[in-house]
């Protein structure tokens, strides 16, 4: 007997400060856009923006 395993994807953001360059990943939120600058960075005070959404997928 064949077993088919079930495939689950996960979005993720990846967030990065135009200034400072760092980069942070969290979970896709329903209105995330690319390259949109959502909020200042919490080190140096620059923007952060939006770059790159993508998925990952896992077996179950």
């Amino acid at each position: 007997m064949i077993f088919s395993k079930k495939k689950i994807t996960v979005a993720y953001t990846v967030e990065q400060c135009t200034k400072c360059k760092m980069l942070t990943k969290r979970k896709f939120t329903e209105g995330d856009v690319l390259f949109a600058e959502i909020m200042k960075c919490g080190s140096c005070d620059g923007l952060i923006q939006i770059e790159k959404i993508f998925g990952e997928s896992s077996e179950l």
